[in-house]
């Protein structure tokens, strides 16, 4: 299984009592795909997917995979703080015909070794026998900062349905070392928008990350001017993004993010507790803060250009 292109990293959809809200999931699919993204990372970090019910992940992934009817990947994230209940949601996952899944690692009891880290894994991954499965290494997150080679050899030997590394790191050196374990036999998949070209210079062909969920036209030209030889064209692209990705500092990530789908026209709800919704103020600060680096008229010209090469 070998991913090339982008993945988005969707955000949690909401009503405004912060109750999850399924209908808005086609909204999101029909969007994603004609951005030309080439799949979707549901129930993640920036899913909230560890704020909410296993019963609610559960009815999202099924929402996602009823509404993308094969046309793109559907990732799955089933990482939880119980190994049982991961295991659950693993089971859930491979019934309801999702692609492949995903599972960081436990972050309140963290494992202590590679191996204890492999053990954790493979038991999740046991309980979805015919899916794909992906370690997804955020250490500045969970605060497990393993080598993620030491993981990739034990896990080829210990998990059967090891498939590959959802890399949201940014120490590039290590990525290019796991993307060349093995050849071409295991999928590494980059996790940070704002180095989407060094990744690519060191051999990256997919990745997944949040602000796809609303600029994917804006990386795609990245990828495509990567790939003409056009660096000048890539660089610019490039900078644009992280211009873009500036906003998010403004306040927290996620809400910001679901800020900018709402300016885009795609209002998902809030967030939930401990995340903060922003205030009308925050999100007039956005915008103007969008405006003065030209992302609207990016993404325009972007979309333009998306709409043409099809």
């Amino acid at each position: 299984m070998q991913t090339n292109g982008i993945v988005a990293a969707t955000f949690s959809t909401f009503n405004n009592k912060r109750e999850l809200d399924i209908q808005l999931i086609e909204v999101v699919v029909e969007k994603l795909i004609a951005d030309g993204v080439a799949g979707v990372f549901v129930c993640g970090t920036n899913g909230e997917g560890l704020s909410l019910s296993s019963e609610e992940r559960k009815r999202t992934a099924e929402a996602y995979i009823r509404a993308v009817q094969k046309r793109i990947k559907v990732f799955v994230h089933v990482a939880h703080s119980s190994i049982d209940e991961a295991r659950k949601l693993a089971a859930h996952a491979n019934e309801a015909g999702a692609d492949a899944i995903a599972a960081v690692a436990a972050f309140y009891f963290k494992p202590a070794s590679v191996t204890s880290l492999v053990d954790c894994m493979a038991s999740i991954a046991a309980a979805a026998p015919s899916t794909p499965f992906y370690y997804y290494h955020m250490p500045a997150i969970t605060g497990v900062a393993i080598d993620v080679l030491d993981f990739m050899k034990q896990a080829s030997r210990k998990i059967p349905t090891f498939r590959g590394i959802k890399y949201t790191a940014n120490t590039l050196h290590e990525f290019q070392r796991c993307l060349r374990f093995a050849g071409d036999q295991y999928d590494v998949l980059f996790g940070y928008d704002e180095l989407l070209l060094p990744a690519l210079s060191v051999g990256a062909r997919g990745a997944v990350g949040s602000t796809y969920s609303f600029a994917a036209p804006m990386y795609l030209k990245i990828m495509q001017a990567f790939r003409e030889g056009n660096m000048k064209e890539a660089e610019a692209w490039q900078y644009r993004c992280v211009q873009m990705i500036g906003a998010l500092s403004l306040y927290h990530p996620i809400p910001t993010q679901k800020a900018i789908l709402k300016l885009l026209g795609i209002d998902l709800g809030g967030c939930r507790l401990p995340l903060q919704s922003l205030k009308d103020e925050e999100h007039q600060t956005i915008r103007q803060y969008l405006d003065q680096v030209g992302f609207f008229d990016h993404l325009k010209t972007a979309q333009g250009w998306q709409l043409q090469s099809c």
